[in-house]
C-alpha cells in the first residue's frame, strides 16, 4: 500500500493545498459531531435487535477550517452604506464574500457559466493530467464556498457523471485514460464538497454508481489520501442516502481498516456508520449483523473525546431502553406470569446451579443502575433500574446480598426512589425494602432510619390519609379541553420492558390495582417498621435531635437587637453556631436525611439574616442600620467559623464540608424535571401572537378570559395560537386593542413605540432565524443591550446574574422600561410574572402540581385558560427605601463596600431573586449555596477585612501580617453533577434547540446560581441563549485542552473573507470590525500579497491583534514602557507592556482634557469588538488580561483589595495606609487615657509627612487627585482621603470612560450581560484558552503516535536534539509550505 501523500504538480492558483490534519479539513466531520465508536456500537446492536432508533436531526461537519472552508447561506454579502456589510447578494460562485481593507481589490464569481465551464473541463475527453488537475482544483475551490441556493444552476448531473468516472479511476469501459491518484483524490473531494453544499446532489452521485467505487477504495487501500477522502464522502452522502449506503456494504468497508486511520478520521468513519444506523429498514438488518464483530471492537476505543459528544449525535434513550430490556431478561422476574413460567423456571435453575453468574453480573451492574437513578433519570428509567435491583435482591442469598451491597448506599438509593411520584417506581422500591428486611433486618433497619427510608414510607401513608380525608373533586368541574395536558391516567410501565410486543401496554391491565400501593406501604410499615423496632434504633438519630435543639435556639433568638443583653445573646448564638458547624466535622456521620430533616439550613439563614428569612412580610422598611449591623456581625462570625482550619488546606475547612452536605441534599431532591418533547418535528404552524405569521415552532393554544370583577374591558373568547417564545408584553400588545373600550387607547396602540423593538424581532425571529444561521443583527445605531431582541426569548428579560454581579431582575428591555403594563394576566388564579413567558408559566404550573409534563400532541392541542384584567396604576412611594440605605451602608473602617457583595445583599433582604417557591427545601439550599459561594469567592477580601480590624484594635501589631494567605474551595465543589446532567439533557432536546425556550428552572438557576453547572454546560447555555439555535451549529465548544466540543455545525454557515495588511494590523482590524462587528458570519482573513486563507491565517490575525494591543505607546495599559529607537534613529520600535499580573487600564483624569485620550477610547472600543467577535467565532486570543479587568467586563465593582490582582506593590502600600487610618479612628474613639495620640502614628517608623507623597496617582504624576486640596502633600490628617482618591482613580473614575468605550464596542457584537454566567477565571479560559504550561512529559502524554510511529521510534526520541538530521519535516497546511530541516545531505 502506497502511503505517500501525493499533491498536484500544477497549482497555478495556489489552492491545491497540502492536506491538513483530518480535524482541520473543511469537509471532515467535526470531532464533536462525529458519533463515538462506543456509542455507535451500542446503538447498532440495539438497532439490529429492536428495529433501530428514531431518526434524529442530522449533524453537520465543522467547516471552520482551511482555505477550502465552506461558505453558507447568505454568504454573498457585499458592503453596504450602513457599515454592516451583511446584505444578501447573488455573486454567482456560491456567494462568497471577498473584500479588501483598501489595499486589495474585491472579486466575485460569474454565475452558472463558470460552473459549466469548470465541469466541462473536468469531463473533457483527452485532456491532459495537468489540465484536469487544474480544473478539479478550481472546481473544489468554487464548491467549498457554494451553497444549496446555487443548486438551481449547477450542472449536477454532468458533474456527478464526470467526477464518479474520475473517482473510479477514469476507466469507464470506453478505453479512456486511467486517472492519476491526484485526480481521484480531487474528484472524491469535489464530490464531498458538492454533497455538503447541495445535499440533493447525493441522489445523482449514487445514481451514477459512486457507492461501490468508494467501498472498493476502502477495502483495497492504495492511497491513504484517497481512502480518507472516501470516508469523508461517505459521511456526507450517508446523511441523505443511508439505506443505499447500507446496502452497498458501507459499514464493512468503512470499518475494515479503521484502526489504521488517525483518531479524527476514525470519528468521521464512525459518524458515517451512525448515520446509516439511525433508521435501519427491516430487510437490511443483515448488513448490520454482519458488522457486529467490528462494531464491538469499537467498544474498546480509547478516544475520550467521543464520550463527550455521544449524546449530541445519538439519543441515549434507545440504547438505555435496550440495555435495560436485556438486563431484565437475563434475570428471571419476580413477577410470575403464566405465559412465561417455563422461561422463568429455566432461568431460576441456571441461577441456582451457577450463583457466580448472578454475583458477577450484579457486581458490575448495580453501581451503574444506582448512578443512573441518582443522575436524575425519568420515571421510565427509574422503574427499569429498580426492577433489576429488585430481581437481584430476590434471587440473591443473604450472604451474597450483603457482600454485593457493602460498597453501595442502598438505603439512600431507596430513599431517593421513594421521593418519586410514579406508583410503579414506589411499588418496586417497597418490594426491595421488604426483601432486605426479610433477609438482612439487623443490617438495614438502622440505616433505613438514618437515611429516611422509614420517614418516606410514613410520608407516603400520610399522603394516602390526606387524600381520603379531602373531599373528592366536583363532578361538575369541566375537564374537557381546558387543561387536559395533566394526565388523569398515569403511564403504565408494567409491560414497558417485556420481551413480547404483541400487546401494547395500553390494552393490557396494569398490575398495580387501585389502592395497592398504599396497602403495600402499610404492610411494610406495620410488619418491619413497628414502633418497638424503630425506637430500639433511635440512638442512631441522636445527632438529629441535637441539631433540632440547636436550630430551635437559633430561631427563637435570631431577631434580638444588639443591646447589652443582645450582645451577650450574640455570643451565645455564636457558640451554638460553632457547635452546629462542628457537627459536620464530628466523628459520627450525618446523613443527608438528617441534614435536611433537622432544618439546619433554614435556621442558619434565619440567623444570618437577623430573623427576617422566616418572615412572610416582604416589607423591609422597618429595617435600619441596626439590622445592617446585626447581619454584618453575624456574617463575620459565620465567615470566621467557615474559614477555620484554613491553614490545613481547603479540604478540611468547615466551608468545604458544609458545601458538600448541601450538594448531597440538593441531589436528593428532585424538583427540577427535564421536560422533553416527544416526536418533535419542525412543521409549519400559524401563530397569532406576537403577530400572525408562519412558524416551524409548535404553538400553544390559549383562550383569554376576562376577570369576573373586570368591568372596564371587553371580552375576547377566541382561542389563539401563541408562539412559545412570546412574552406577556407581546400578548398585551395583541390583546389590548381587542379588549380596550377606549378608542384613544386602541389608536395609540396601533403603533406603540414602546413595543416597536419587540414587535420587529417577534416578527422577524421565526423566519429570519430559519433562513439565516442566526437572528438578524440589530439595525444601525441601536445597541443590543437596548433591544428586546430574540437573544433569549424564554429567559427573563434582563435577569441574568453574573458570578459576581448583581442580578437585575426588574429590568425591562428597550423603551418598555418606562411603560406601565395595561393588563395583568393570571393562570389558575395566580398572577403571572411579566419577566416569564406564558409557556414557561404553564410548564411550571404543571410541575408544581406534580404532573408529568409530556410535550406531545395532546399538550399542543390543549387550550389553556388565561385570565386578564386591567392593571392598576402603581402608587408613587416617595418615602426613602431604607432597605437600600442599609445595603449601601459602607464599612468605613475597612473601605469594603458591602453592597458590592450580592450574597450579602441577599442576606440583608432575606431572599434571593429567584422565582422558585420559597416553601421548597430547594430554595433554602440554593440560598445557602449562593452565600457560601460568594463567601468563598470573596475570601481574600473578607479575610483582609478581618485583618484590618485586627490591626486597628491592636490584635495585630505588624503591617507585614495584614496580607492574608487564603485557601479557596475549588469551584468544582460547587458544581452539581445532577443538575448539570439535567441541563445538558434539556438543552439537547430538539424543541429547545429550535426555539431556545427552556423550562423556568433552567433560566432561574442559571441566573441566580450559575456556579451549580459545569463550565461546559454554561458555555453551551451561553451559546444557545446568546446566539440562538444556530449556535449549536455555529459554536466552538472548547474543552480544557482547546479541542472543539459538542456543537453541530451547519454546512451552510456564512463566511466573510477580508484582506488585511499585516504591517498595519490595528487599522485593518478597525475596518473589519466596522464592516462585520454586527454580522453573524464567520470572519476569514487573507493577508495582502500572501497566499493562504481560512483557519490558519484567521487565527494568526487574532494573535497579531492581541500582540498589537499589548504594545507600549497606545496609552491603554498600566506598565507601559518608553519606546526604543534603533541605532540609526530612523524609526522607533514599540515595546511590549510589562504586566506580570495581567493587563489593566491605566488611569486618565476626566478633569484634564487630553487630545490623545480620544484615540485611547477608540482603541478600547475596537478591543471590545475584537474580544466579542473572537468569542462569537470561537477564536483564541493571546492577550493576558488581569483578573480585575475580567471582573470589570462582567460588571463587578472593584475595591482596594482588587488592586492586589494587577499591582501587588501598590495594593500592599494602600492597604497598609488604610490600616493606619482605621487604627487612627479606633484610637480616637477610645476613651482610655493610655491610648496613643493619633498624631504619634507612623508608617514603618517614619512620620507620614516625611514620606513626601504628593496628591497624584502613583506612577502618573499628570493625574492630580484633588486640585482643591488644602495640602499638596499627604499627611496623617488627609491620609484616608488620599487612599480613597487613589483607589477611585485606579479602579473607578480613572478608567470608567475607557470601560464604557470597551462595553460599547463589545455590545455591538452581542450583549455583554450574557457573559455573566461565567466567573473571571472562566472568562479568561473562554478568551485565551487554558493557561497551563506544558512540560515535555505532559506533552508526550497527550501525543498519540500513529502511522507506524511509537514513543520509542528513533525519530521521536531524537526529535529533541539540536542536530537537524534528527528532525522531522513540518508543514504549513494553509500556505502549502513543506518545511525541511537543514539536513547535512540529500541522502
Amino acid at each position: 500500500m502506497d502511503r505517500s501523500r501525493k499533491r498536484p504538480d500544477s497549482d497555478p492558483g495556489g489552492s491545491a493545498e497540502a492536506e491538513p490534519p483530518a480535524d482541520k479539513r473543511p469537509c471532515t466531520a467535526d470531532q464533536s459531531t462525529s458519533a463515538a465508536p462506543v456509542a455507535v456500537a451500542a446503538d447498532v446492536v440495539a438497532a439490529a435487535a429492536a428495529a433501530a432508533a428514531p431518526a434524529e436531526q442530522q449533524t453537520a461537519s465543522d467547516m471552520d477550517t482551511s482555505s477550502s472552508g465552506h461558505a453558507g447561506d447568505g454568504d454573498g454579502d457585499v458592503d453596504a452604506d450602513d457599515g454592516d456589510g451583511d446584505v444578501d447578494g447573488d455573486d454567482g460562485d456560491g456567494g462568497s464574500s471577498y473584500e479588501s481593507d483598501g489595499g486589495g481589490s474585491g472579486r466575485a464569481g460569474a454565475g452558472d457559466g463558470k460552473f459549466s465551464r469548470m465541469v466541462a473541463a473536468v469531463a473533457a475527453d483527452g485532456a491532459g493530467t495537468d489540465a484536469v488537475l487544474a480544473a478539479l482544483t478550481e472546481l473544489c475551490e468554487a464548491l467549498s464556498f457554494c451553497t444549496e441556493d446555487d443548486g438551481g444552476y449547477f450542472p449536477t448531473e454532468a458533474a456527478s457523471k464526470a467526477l464518479v468516472r474520475l473517482a473510479r479511476g477514469g476507466d469507464d469501459g470506453g478505453g479512456g485514460a486511467v486517472a492519476s491518484p491526484d485526480e481521484m483524490l480531487l474528484a472524491v473531494r469535489a464530490i464531498t464538497y458538492l454533497c455538503d453544499a447541495m445535499p440533493r446532489a447525493a441522489d445523482a452521485v449514487v445514481r451514477h454508481g459512486l457507492l461501490p467505487v468508494l467501498c472498493s477504495r476502502l477495502l483495497a487501500i492504495e492511497y491513504l489520501d484517497v481512502a480518507e477522502q472516501c470516508l469523508q464522502a461517505f459521511e456526507k452522502i450517508s446523511r441523505r442516502k443511508p439505506t443505499p449506503c447500507l446496502q452497498a456494504g458501507m459499514i464493512t468497508a468503512v470499518l475494515a481498516y479503521i484502526d489504521f486511520f488517525a483518531a479524527s478520521i476514525q470519528r468521521v468513519a464512525v459518524s458515517a456508520v451512525a448515520n446509516v444506523c439511525k433508521k435501519i429498514p427491516a430487510d437490511c438488518s443483515q448488513f448490520v449483523i454482519d458488522s457486529v464483530p467490528m462494531l464491538c471492537n469499537l467498544l474498546q476505543s480509547e478516544d475520550k473525546m467521543v464520550f463527550s459528544v455521544t449524546n449530541l449525535t445519538h439519543p441515549a434513550l434507545a440504547c438505555v431502553n435496550e440495555a435495560l430490556k436485556l438486563a431484565i431478561q437475563l434475570i428471571p422476574s419476580v413477577a410470575r406470569d403464566v405465559e412465561d413460567s417455563h422461561m422463568v423456571l429455566a432461568k431460576e435453575k441456571i441461577i441456582v446451579d451457577e450463583p457466580r453468574f448472578l454475583c458477577q453480573f450484579s457486581r458490575d451492574i448495580l453501581p451503574v443502575l444506582i448512578k443512573a437513578v441518582n443522575s436524575g433519570a425519568n420515571s421510565y428509567i427509574c422503574y427499569g433500574c429498580s426492577s433489576i435491583v429488585n430481581n437481584i435482591c430476590y434471587f440473591s442469598k443473604p450472604e451474597m446480598l450483603q457482600d454485593l451491597l457493602k460498597e453501595t448506599n442502598i438505603s439512600s438509593f431507596l430513599a431517593g426512589l421513594l421521593s418519586r411520584k410514579d406508583h410503579h417506581v414506589l411499588i418496586s422500591s417497597l418490594k426491595i425494602i421488604e426483601i432486605l428486611m426479610q433477609k438482612l433486618p439487623d443490617a438495614y433497619l438502622g440505616s433505613f432510619i438514618k437515611e429516611g427510608v422509614v420517614y418516606a414510607v410514613e410520608a407516603l401513608l400520610m399522603q394516602d390519609d390526606c387524600s381520603k380525608s379531602s373531599p373528592p373533586p366536583s363532578d361538575g368541574m369541566e375537564q374537557s379541553e381546558n387543561q387536559p395536558a395533566i394526565r388523569s391516567k398515569p403511564t403504565c410501565f408494567c409491560y414497558a420492558f417485556d420481551s413480547r410486543r404483541s400487546d401494547s401496554a395500553e390494552t393490557r391491565t396494569c398490575r398495580i390495582g387501585q389502592g395497592n400501593l398504599f396497602n403495600f406501604a402499610r404492610h411494610v410499615k406495620t410488619t418491619y417498621f413497628t414502633a418497638e423496632a424503630v425506637s430500639s434504633e433511635m440512638g442512631l438519630t441522636e445527632i438529629l435531635q441535637k441539631l433540632k435543639t440547636c436550630c430551635a435556639v437559633l430561631n427563637d433568638s435570631a431577631d434580638k437587637s444588639l443591646n447589652q443583653d443582645g450582645l451577650q445573646n450574640e455570643e451565645h448564638l455564636s457558640n451554638i453556631l460553632s457547635e452546629v458547624m462542628m457537627e459536620l466535622h464530628g466523628g459520627e456521620t450525618m446523613t443527608t436525611f438528617e441534614f435536611l430533616e433537622s432544618g439546619l439550613v433554614k435556621s442558619l439563614l434565619n440567623y444570618l439574616s437577623n430573623g427576617i428569612y422566616l418572615q412572610v412580610d416582604d416589607n423591609l422598611k422597618d429595617h435600619n442600620a441596626d439590622h445592617f449591623g446585626a447581619v454584618l456581625k453575624r456574617f463575620q462570625s459565620f465567615a470566621h467559623i467557615c474559614f477555620s482550619r484554613m491553614e490545613q488546606g481547603w479540604g478540611d475547612m468547615l466551608l468545604t464540608l458544609l458545601v458538600r452536605k448541601l450538594q448531597s441534599a440538593l441531589t436528593s431532591l428532585d424538583n427540577f424535571p427535564v421536560i422533553m418533547s416527544h416526536n418533535f418535528k419542525p412543521r409549519n404552524n400559524i401563530s397569532d401572537i406576537p403577530i400572525r405569521h408562519s412558524t416551524i415552532n409548535p404553538c400553544i393554544r390559549v383562550r383569554f378570559k376576562k376577570d369576573e370583577d373586570e368591568t372596564n374591558l371587553s371580552s375576547y373568547d377566541n382561542a389563539v395560537n401563541l408562539e412559545i417564545s412570546s412574552s406577556l408584553n407581546s400578548i398585551e400588545q395583541f390583546l389590548w386593542p381587542k379588549v380596550s373600550t377606549t378608542t384613544s387607547d386602541q389608536d395609540t396602540e396601533s403603533s406603540p413605540s414602546s413595543v416597536a423593538s419587540e414587535s420587529k424581532y417577534a416578527e422577524d425571529d421565526p423566519q429570519v432565524r430559519d433562513s439565516s444561521p442566526e437572528s438578524s443583527p440589530p439595525s444601525e445605531g441601536i445597541t443590543w443591550e437596548n433591544q428586546n431582541s430574540p437573544v433569549e426569548p424564554c429567559a427573563k428579560k434582563g435577569s441574568s446574574s453574573s458570578a459576581g454581579g448583581q442580578p437585575d431582575r426588574n429590568k425591562v428591555i428597550g423603551t418598555d422600561r418606562a411603560v406601565q403594563p395595561k393588563l395583568l394576566f393570571s393562570l389558575k388564579g395566580k398572577e403571572l410574572d411579566r419577566s416569564v413567558t406564558l409557556y414557561q408559566s404553564i410548564l411550571q404550573d404543571q410541575i408544581n402540581v406534580g404532573a408529568d409534563v409530556i410535550l406531545d400532541t395532546q399538550f399542543w392541542r390543549s387550550v389553556h385558560d388565561v385570565t386578564f384584567r386591567t392593571a392598576a396604576n402603581p402608587e408613587k412611594d416617595d418615602s426613602p427605601d431604607s432597605s437600600n440605605a442599609a445595603i449601601s451602608t459602607n464599612d468605613c473602617k475597612t473601605g469594603l463596600m458591602w453592597q458590592a457583595l450580592p450574597f450579602f445583599s441577599s442576606l440583608l433582604l432575606g431572599k434571593i431573586s429567584c422565582k422558585i417557591d420559597r416553601s421548597s427545601p430547594s430554595y433554602d439550599i440554593l440560598f445557602m449555596l449562593k452565600v457560601l459561594e460568594g463567601l468563598n469567592r470573596f475570601s481574600f477580601h473578607l479575610v483582609s477585612n478581618e485583618r484590618n480590624h485586627a490591626f486597628a484594635q491592636g490584635r495585630i501589631t505588624s503591617l507585614d501580617d495584614l496580607k492574608p494567605s487564603v485557601s479557596s474551595v475549588p469551584l468544582q465543589e460547587f458544581v452539581s453533577a445532577k443538575l448539570t446532567d439535567k441541563l445538558e439533557q434539556q438543552m439537547h432536546d430538539p424543541l429547545v434547540l429550535r426555539s431556545r425556550c427552556l423550562p423556568l428552572w433552567c433560566t432561574e438557576l442559571m441566573s441566580t446560581c450559575p456556579f451549580l453547572f459545569s463550565f461546559e454546560a454554561r458555555w453551551k447555555y451561553f451559546q444557545l441563549t446568546a446566539f440562538g439555535s444556530s449556535s449549536i451549529q455555529h459554536g466552538h465548544m472548547r474543552d480544557t485542552s482547546g479541542n472543539n466540543i459538542a456543537t453541530e455545525r451547519s454546512p451552510s454557515f456564512s463566511r466573510k473573507k477580508f484582506k488585511v495588511d499585516r504591517n498595519d494590523i490595528l487599522v485593518s482590524a478597525g475596518k473589519v470590525m466596522r464592516s462585520y462587528a454586527r454580522s453573524n458570519a464567520l470572519l476569514e482573513v487573507e493577508y495582502e500579497e500572501e497566499v493562504g486563507t481560512g483557519l490558519g491565517p484567521t487565527m494568526e490575525f487574532y494573535t497579531l491583534i492581541s500582540h498589537e494591543f499589548q504594545k507600549s505607546g497606545l496609552g491603554m495599559w498600566r506598565g507601559e514602557l518608553p519606546c526604543e529607537a534603533h541605532t540609526d534613529k530612523t524609526h522607533i520600535v514599540p515595546r511590549t507592556v510589562v504586566a506580570p499580573n495581567g493587563l489593566f487600564p491605566r488611569p486618565w483624569s476626566a478633569s484634564v482634557e487630553c487630545p490623545s485620550f480620544s484615540e485611547v477610547n477608540k482603541r478600547f472600543h475596537l478591543l471590545g469588538q475584537v474580544l466579542a467577535k473572537a468569542i462569537k467565532d470561537g477564536r483564541i486570543l493571546d492577550i493576558p488580561f488581569s483578573k480585575a479587568f475580567y471582573k470589570l467586563i462582567l460588571g463587578q465593582e472593584l475595591n482596594i483589595y482588587d488592586i492586589n490582582s494587577f499591582d501587588p506593590e501598590l495594593a500592599t502600600t494602600l492597604m497598609e495606609f488604610k490600616a493606619l487610618t482605621c487604627q487612627r479612628k479606633y484610637l480616637e474613639s477610645c476613651s482610655t487615657k493610655e491610648c496613643q495620640s493619633p498624631s504619634d502614628l507612623s508608617y514603618r517608623g517614619r512620620r507620614i509627612e516625611d514620606l513626601a507623597i504628593d496628591f497624584t496617582v502613583p506612577g502618573y504624576p499628570e493625574y492630580v487627585l484633588s486640585p482643591g486640596s488644602s495640602s499638596d502633600n499627604v499627611n496623617a490628617e488627609n491620609l484616608e482621603e488620599y487612599v480613597s482618591f487613589v483607589v477611585e482613580a485606579t479602579v473607578k473614575n480613572g478608567i470608567s470612560r475607557q470601560l464604557e468605550a470597551f462595553k460599547s464596542g463589545f455590545s455591538q457584537v452581542f450583549p455583554l450581560s450574557t457573559l455573566q454566567v461565567f466567573s473571571e477565571d472562566e472568562l479568561e479560559r473562554l478568551l485565551c484558552g487554558e493557561q497551563d504550561n506544558w512540560d515535555f512529559v505532559k506533552l508526550v502524554d497527550h501525543i498519540k503516535f500513529d502511522h507506524g510511529y511509537t514513543s520509542n521510534s528513533p525519530a521521536v526520541i531524537n526529535h529533541s536534539n539540536n542536530d537537524a538530521d534528527d528532525d522531522l519535516p513540518s508543514v504549513m497546511t494553509c500556505a502549502n509550505y513543506l518545511k525541511l530541516p537543514a539536513y547535512c545531505s540529500k541522502v
